[in-house]
């Protein structure tokens, strides 16, 4: 006989798809000794497949459910509402109505009984469906309770669950509801408990409201609540809010709001005695389930009774070092560029190629660099070379220093390897070696780093297996060795030190700002930039020949470079394509992750940029360009020198100058080579790894090539060798890298969780402005295009792109807009770099920019300030 009722003994977290996320936890909870829950029992989900069988339209509903997209808010609306009310309106089947009666009368009919949905997608370490069905307080009687469980089956369907469905990826047609009925307690008070602090994430602060009465009202935000936070036993804040209002319960079923007596408005709920004696309660919870909490729990008498508890899902994970001290984390991706999950290979790929030890968490990479501040000797390296970088995490930072209550100082002793320079790991710190100022030092750098590539790319043609692995291991080797080459670390310096000492110098001798901004454009050995100059000539090659044209407004990714050869001027573009990707192809979207697909794999990723090169500009474009900039250039040194000269000892003030910006041309623009470098040894990698992997499809150890994907290095190794894996793990990793897409990646987190926001200290702004790092000189006004894909643009000459951070692949579009404004990035991170040399105003690091500014609408950039204006729309007033 099918369970339709089982009671709270019955059950654990193995039967959630028997009796939902609320009631798999309360029968946990009712296992737990010292836990007290209120008794009760649960309706399964069998109970609820029972109902829907004699509904045998119910699949055909389901079906036209699952075709709507969450926007459409009329079509869930109505199609819900229908739903509920087939729900609603059907008789429950007797036996089941047998099951439910003979629990309660074990129980006592005439008891108050809390009735809850509990969902089978609900209440899981992934999603929480919060408050995404219903409850229902103080039900009396057998026809009542009978009459809500119909109603928390129906409520399934509302049209908040139905669409936080669809927004989290669940399928209509396999979630089911159970439904808890649970004998009520009448609280003194009631409330929620998180055991991990909420808005900083830290896991060793509890965080605890509470409220007179029922906590309905006080869970729905209708009423003002006390609240306390708890850490190590200790209550160590309190806030004691003014509670006019409370829930209670009535003596013959429902509830009512009632005003508080004045003289108690303001008294605290709890004692600190029961603070702490419940924090105690929740760690208990929080051990036992292996996850963060968030209990709701009710005071009788003196008494705790827990009526719920649901992991927290929106906590950023921790990364794991493999001790109990207190770590400081800094994100690599905002570094990087590249602050989307990577796959476990692109992970384990980038650790081994990093200088010094990153650690995952949530799909993303980060460093510890606890020891570093910690010691005087380091502290100042790490923090001016972070707040170079991205201010905000430097301003975190200090933070956590001047707080003075988690890094604990050490002695002074010499500065670590990294993170310097904006790029933590992946940069020696200290002094560079001395370096004359010779254009030929970087010529001869990427020769050699050409040199290497082109070995690599015949050597590792001729492995499989296992020596395929041990080879590119042994590769990564020599990468890292060559990223930690003196001669290459100095020439990066160099330029870098150049602007800086320019900025510095110009600003106190000329009161001149970021002069260096417009002394770095059209700079020479800049690959980056030269690539989005280069598909500008590729839009030269194409524009001559309308059929090509028309050809690659309807290109396919089968075949596309093969079918050009079949058109009018085919050849010609075909060869452009072609030379193009030899050099740039390697290149993509978050093309650190070496499991990113690459423009040489799919080519028709240009397309949509080239033709709006085609429509945009005139023949001859990219040279012109980059003429331009360099005269710009010139035209700014002269301007320097001359004003220079008119000093006090102005001669020799000149001459350090023109000392100064000859050593920033000759080396900044190698600032982008190393990264090349990098990029174009993964795609040979990836190259190689992808052979292995249709190896593995055809002795079918794995499904599909791209499950290579979800395994690190080492356990890709292993399983070639041993031709063996375990098919979960795949999938479970996908799952993973799924939950990891909709999390946002702090800046800095430390071991206890707690995610430490920095800020810009900034007073000088304009009511309303948008504050950010300048990065690239002047001021401009433009439409706003908000893109958070590159494939999505469409692009105007004058558009301002915003975005949330820009790596190299976005380069091309750089010739097409006037200004850039992005969520992340640094002084040095590529697209400031880019926008300098291209000579676009440019404001980067500016919070949530994608969300607070629309697209469309029209915004000044003040790149020289560091900050973004919104203006009115058009006829509407200033504000």
């Amino acid at each position: 006989m099918r369970a339709y009722v089982l009671g709270f003994q019955e059950v654990d977290r193995t039967r959630i798809m028997v009796v939902g996320g609320k009631g798999a936890s309360l029968g946990e909870l009712s296992r737990l000794e010292g836990i007290r829950v209120p008794d009760g029992f649960c309706v399964s989900t069998e109970a609820f497949k029972r109902l829907l069988g004699e509904a045998p339209t119910m699949g055909e509903w389901l079906e036209r459910l699952s075709r709507l997209k969450a926007e459409d808010r009329d079509g869930i609306r109505e199609l819900s509402a229908e739903i509920r009310t087939i729900i609603e309106g059907m008789a429950i089947p007797e036996d089941v109505q047998e099951a439910i009666t003979g629990f309660l009368s074990r129980l006592g009919e005439q008891a108050a009984y809390a009735v809850r949905s509990s969902a089978t997608a609900e209440d899981l370490p992934t999603a929480s469906f919060a408050g995404q069905q219903d409850t229902y307080l103080n039900v009396i009687g057998k026809p009542a309770i009978l009459a809500h469980v119909s109603r928390c089956w129906a409520s399934l369907f509302t049209e908040r669950a139905v669409t936080y469905r669809i927004q989290h990826g669940f399928d209509h047609r396999k979630v089911h509801m159970a439904v808890v009925v649970q004998k009520m307690v009448v609280p003194r008070a009631a409330g929620t408990l998180f055991t991990a602090e909420p808005v900083t994430s830290n896991r060793k602060v509890s965080s605890i409201e509470a409220g007179f009465g029922l906590g309905e009202a006080l869970v729905s935000g209708l009423v003002n609540a006390d609240g306390y936070k708890v850490r190590n036993g200790q209550v160590t804040e309190k806030t004691v809010a003014t509670k006019k209002l409370a829930t209670w319960a009535l003596a013959d079923g429902g509830t009512q709001e009632r005003a508080i007596e004045p003289e108690r408005q303001n008294s605290p709920v709890l004692t600190d005695e029961q603070i702490v004696r419940l924090e105690r309660l929740g760690r208990r919870i929080e051990g036992h389930f292996g996850h963060p909490q968030d209990i709701e729990w009710c005071l009788v008498d003196d008494a705790f009774y827990i009526v719920q508890s649901r992991p927290i899902t929106t906590l950023y994970p921790i990364p794991e070092v493999g001790d109990r001290g207190n770590h400081v984390f800094v994100s690599v991706g905002h570094q990087q560029m590249m602050t989307d999950p990577m796959k476990p290979l692109g992970l384990s790929l980038w650790q081994l190629t990093a200088a010094r030890p990153m650690y995952a968490a949530g799909g993303r990479l980060f460093v510890d660099v606890s020891k570093e501040l910690a010691s005087p000797a380091s502290r100042g390296v790490v923090l001016n070379g972070l707040g170079r970088s991205d201010p905000l995490i430097k301003d975190a930072l200090m933070t956590l220093i001047e707080r003075g209550d988690f890094i604990e100082p050490s002695p002074a002793d010499p500065p670590a390897p990294g993170p310097a320079q904006g790029k933590p790991g992946m940069s020696p710190a200290g002094s560079p070696p001395p370096l004359d100022d010779d254009p030929a030092i970087v010529a001869d750098l990427i020769a050699r780093s050409q040199t290497s590539i082109e070995e690599l790319k015949r050597n590792i043609q001729t492995r499989s297996g296992t020596e395929l692995l041990d080879f590119i291991l042994e590769d990564v080797q020599h990468l890292k060795k060559s990223l930690l080459e003196p001669r290459s670390f100095s020439v990066l310096m160099a330029g870098m030190n150049a602007s800086s000492w320019i900025n510095e110098k110009m600003m106190a001798w000329l009161g001149e700002k970021n002069a260096a901004d417009t002394l770095s454009q059209s700079v020479p050995n800049n690959i980056t930039s030269e690539m989005g100059l280069a598909l500008l000539d590729v839009a030269d090659a194409i524009r001559p020949h309308p059929e090509v044209v028309e050809y690659l407004r309807n290109a396919k990714d089968e075949g596309f470079l093969e079918g050009l050869a079949r058109l009018e001027g085919g050849q010609a573009a075909h060869d452009a394509i072609s030379a193009y990707l030899d050099k740039f192809g390697m290149r993509c979207v978050g093309e650190i992750d070496v499991t990113r697909t690459r423009w040489r794999e799919r080519p028709t990723t240009l397309v949509p940029l080239i033709l709006s090169n085609i429509k945009t500009f005139e023949p001859g474009a990219g040279s012109r360009k980059f003429e331009q900039g360099r005269q710009e250039a010139l035209k700014k040194e002269q301007e320097l020198l001359a004003r220079l000269k008119q000093l006090p000892d102005g001669e020799q003030k000149a001459g350090e100058a023109q000392r100064m910006i000859s050593r920033l041309r000759n080396f900044i623009g190698y600032r982008e080579y190393p990264k090349y470098g990098i990029v174009n040894r993964y795609f040979l990698y990836r190259q190689a790894l992808l052979k292995e992997a249709d190896r593995l499809v055809r002795a079918h150890v794995i499904h599909e090539k791209e499950d290579i994907y979800y395994l690190t290095f080492q356990e890709l190794r292993e399983v070639v060798r041993t031709n063996q894996l375990d098919g979960q793990i795949v999938s479970r990793r996908k799952d993973e890298h799924e939950r990891y897409r909709k999390l946002t990646p702090p800046r800095v987190i430390t071991s206890d969780g707690e995610i430490v926001a920095g800020a810009y200290k900034r007073a000088d702004l304009p009511a309303g402005a948008l504050v950010g790092l300048p990065v690239s000189s002047g001021v401009v006004e433009g439409r706003a295009r908000v893109l958070l894909d590159m494939a999505d643009a469409d692009l105007a000459v004058g558009d301002i792109l915003v975005t949330s951070f820009t790596d190299p692949s976005w380069t091309p579009l750089f010739v097409s807009i006037k200004g850039l404004v992005t969520e992340v990035g640094g002084l040095m991170t590529h697209g400031a770099v880019i926008a300098r040399e291209y000579g676009l105003p440019a404001v980067v690091g500016v919070e949530q920019a994608t969300r607070r500014i629309q697209d469309g609408q029209r915004i000044r950039v003040h790149g020289t300030e560091g900050y973004v204006e919104i203006l009115p729309w058009p006829g509407q007033p200033d504000r």
